[in-house]
């Protein structure tokens, strides 16, 4: 089996948990025997190809024409990602199906699975209206409008849960029948590096707790609910320390609310932090907590599971599904800051208690989110998709058209660029 696979973000350049995840699936997916080319961004520091653990990297740097907006950056790396991806498709690899990551990539997406007649699977991490609970504007309006357009071209989309699934659903009208639930993985051993020369007193006393958030600094993940939580835990626990670790567009003015609130004393943001300096933190951390309003699924609270930290995370999303209040972690209201705190000072009153919890966590994420086990679900899509296209005859009819094309880019007979109206959104 042969899958291309298109992703705006891939290590080392990490924006968010999108990257992390094509890493895994694609290396455990190459271990499995499938044959791996991921099409991605790069720059002048990168490798433009480079073999990474089996799974080839091919990366495009976007046009350098100093865009005035995300979008049009956006655009401009989809032709950029088209053009390498061409290359790809011309040097002999007889590409099977296409996966393409989120709407960031759909544009190059959707123009190869025409040009070569191949189906497309889209795995959807979020979209744009949960992200902003609704849409407000423009930009978002199209961003959303990009993303029905990538579930309606593919062929199956991929969600990471059950809310995922719903959401879909409910927002784009996607059949239930082309949706599959894989929820994502982790590896424990990511976890075990600590970071050499850093200690724990640079965050917090010997005397004192932790309380530690690793994530983007954006609304959803509701760093500000945390910050509005910290009074109500140093009242009952004042030893308290709180450290925030991530950049994002909302770092001024979360920095500025605990200058407000007069907790800034109390409050690290550390900014990026490497994986070592994480995997400490996890270490020395008395409660890891994650209080986001919108989350599809939660990787950095698997993570945090499975670095062997006590999780209180919001009850909403994937993370609902991910975590069993009082068995492997504990729950919040979403966007209350006193459930927050709450929560947390369970935890912390009872050191033992946290103790149950992370032992029953790094249980449940060995046995139940292994990357093997996302890999084999992958596969075992990309296996009844193809199956579907071999007897479609759309896919018989994918050399018609191969000598009348530009190099590669056979014309479509009749210029039938949908799927033959198998799935509208009525």
């Amino acid at each position: 089996m042969k899958v291309l696979m298109l992703s705006w973000e891939y290590p080392p350049k990490n924006v968010g948990g999108l990257a992390r995840h094509v890493w895994h699936l694609s290396r455990m997916l190459s271990r499995k025997g499938v044959e791996v080319h991921v099409v991605t961004v790069g720059d002048d520091s990168l490798k433009r190809y480079q073999v990474d653990c089996g799974v080839s990297v091919h990366r495009a740097t976007p046009y350098r024409l100093n865009p005035p907006e995300f979008v049009p950056w956006v655009l401009q790396l989809n032709v950029g990602l088209l053009e390498r991806a061409i290359e790809v498709m011309d040097s002999g690899t007889d590409v099977e199906i296409i996966h393409c990551h989120d709407w960031l990539a759909a544009f190059a997406a959707r123009a190869l699975k025409h040009a070569y007649r191949l189906p497309l699977v889209a795995t959807i991490h979020a979209t744009e209206h949960g992200r902003h609970q609704g849409i407000h504007n423009g930009w978002q309006r199209y961003i959303g409008d990009v993303e029905w357009w990538l579930t309606y071209e593919s062929w199956r989309v991929i969600c990471c849960s059950e809310y995922m699934r719903g959401e879909i659903r409910s927002l784009f009208q996607a059949p239930g029948d082309k949706m599959a639930v894989i929820r994502n993985g982790v590896d424990p051993a990511e976890f075990s590096a600590l970071s050499a020369g850093r200690k724990r007193e640079e965050f917090a006393h010997r005397s004192e707790q932790i309380v530690f958030f690793v994530g983007r600094l954006v609304p959803e993940k509701g760093v500000q609910v945390l910050l509005d939580a910290v009074p109500e835990v140093r009242k009952v626990k004042p030893l308290t320390r709180f450290v925030v670790a991530g950049t994002g567009p909302s770092e001024p003015w979360l920095k500025a609310k605990a200058a407000q609130m007069g907790v800034s004393e109390y409050v690290r943001f550390t900014g990026y932090i490497d994986d070592a300096l994480r995997n400490s933190l996890y270490s020395w951390a008395d409660a890891a907590v994650f209080p986001s309003t919108y989350e599809p699924f939660g990787l950095v609270a698997l993570e945090g599971m499975a670095a062997g930290c006590p999780v209180v995370v919001s009850d909403c999303g994937g993370l609902s599904e991910t975590v069993e209040h009082g068995a492997d972690g504990l729950k919040c209201r979403p966007g209350d800051a006193g459930s927050l705190a709450s929560e947390i000072l369970h935890i912390l009153c009872d050191p033992a208690y946290g103790s149950y919890l992370k032992a029953n966590a790094r249980k449940k994420v060995a046995s139940q989110y292994t990357w093997a086990g996302v890999a084999e679900e992958t596969m075992g899509v990309y296996r009844d998709v193809l199956s579907e296209y071999r007897r479609s005859d759309w896919g018989s009819e994918r050399s018609y058209g191969q000598s009348y094309g530009w190099p590669g880019i056979p014309l479509l007979k009749g210029m039938q660029f949908l799927d033959r109206g198998r799935y509208t959104r009525a």
